[in-house]
């Protein structure tokens, strides 16, 4: 963790949502960090308000019931974690206060939501950045300085499967108009995202998948980091829980995607590959919380027929996030900063409503209009 940089005060920050991901990464995080000091918590739901008591050092916290109540003089940057569906309300209420906002995945639902979100930026005057835990990642950092040796890269595979990590069945993440969307809304954003450095000015010229839910309503399938693994379903379910993405860029190289929140699988497993004219390389890890893990991360290069092994440091779960944290004052500060996450996200949004739109049957999809290349 780093100190805040010398003659800079900390980032006043306020924490928006109060759920799992709030209480569980972001508010203990942001309470320890000397670069933050966390000036209010937000969330319209008693429970949730009342549920921050519990956290450590947040005992005096002022919790409020509306982001309306947020002050932007008192307030430099709002963390938001609420649920999907009102990420793009209320990051765009808080923008136009004036209110940078960190917006956790996934930023919008909606090709419509990014330009709602571009307009508030711009109204605002303030940044939006986005959560990216994944890239601050050492073995994917590592990853990345292997892929600056491989040549002009041609294709990218992508993968997050778990064995078993359904979040919230019958709950919003399950609930496609409170969601947005299943595994490739919440895990595939991910994956995307690790790929933007990769190919990082590419648009789609073409975009195929499938999507399934195979998993979704068996008991064993829940996410027991969040502690739901032996749960029953407690409402409906309308998302998958896996789908499978090709897609093909407007200069020819190709990306394929697969996210699962369950599987026939026995670990919770992350594989990147990718290959370039001048070799491959791939990284073998598990993203995220859950327990259920690959023991290590492996990292390899294949050149001429000989793959060997690259050295990746070991480092606790969620240290990712840490560091993160620890980048973004200086992104609050970047004069360069404001648009830039916006045009990652049209890109990933974009991508992800177009493998959606090919994975409907004919019925659902009731002569579906071709979206605009991302």
């Amino acid at each position: 963790m780093s100190a805040p940089s010398v003659g800079a005060a900390p980032v006043r920050t306020a924490v928006v949502g109060l759920g799992w991901a709030a209480r569980s990464i972001w508010l203990p995080r942001l309470l320890r960090n000397p670069a933050f000091t966390v000036t209010a918590a937000v969330d319209p739901d008693e429970r949730g308000r009342a549920a921050v008591a519990g956290t450590e050092g947040a005992d005096r916290l002022p919790v409020l019931a509306a982001v309306h109540d947020l002050d932007p003089a008192e307030v430099d940057l709002a963390v938001v974690a609420v649920p999907n569906h009102l990420h793009c309300a209320v990051a765009t209420e808080l923008l136009a206060k004036g209110i940078a906002v960190f917006l956790e995945k996934p930023v919008c639902l909606t090709s419509e939501e990014a330009e709602r979100l571009a307009a508030a930026e711009r109204s605002g005057g303030a940044v939006l950045l986005a959560g990216s835990a994944a890239r601050y990642r050492a073995d994917v950092r590592g990853l990345y300085r292997i892929a600056a040796r491989l040549g002009h890269i041609r294709h990218v595979e992508l993968a997050w499967v778990r064995a078993r990590g359904v979040p919230d069945r019958g709950g919003w993440f399950t609930q496609r108009s409170l969601a947005g969307g299943g595994a490739l809304v919440d895990l595939g954003w991910h994956l995307f995202d690790i790929a933007v450095p990769l190919l990082p000015t590419a648009t789609f010229r073409h975009a195929i998948g499938t999507v399934s839910a195979d998993f979704i309503a068996q008991r064993s399938s829940g996410a027991a980091w969040r502690g739901e693994g032996g749960a029953a379903p407690s409402g409906g379910t309308d998302v998958e829980d896996t789908a499978r993405g090709f897609l093909v860029t407007d200069d020819g190289r190709s990306v394929v995607l697969h996210a699962s929140w369950a599987s026939h699988e026995a670990l919770d497993t992350t594989r990147i590959t990718i290959d370039g004219s001048a070799g491959s390389a791939t990284l073998r890890c598990t993203f995220g919380f859950s327990p259920n893990r690959l023991e290590k991360s492996t990292l390899t290069r294949t050149v001429d027929g000989r793959t060997r092994p690259v050295a990746v440091p070991t480092e606790p779960v969620g240290t990712e996030y840490d560091r993160q944290l620890d980048a973004l004052p200086a992104l609050l500060r970047d004069p360069a900063g404001q648009g830039r996450v916006i045009e990652e996200v049209r890109r990933t949004i974009g991508a992800i409503e177009r493998v959606y739109t090919s994975a409907r049957t004919p019925q659902e999809a009731q002569g579906p209009r071709e979206s605009a290349p991302v």
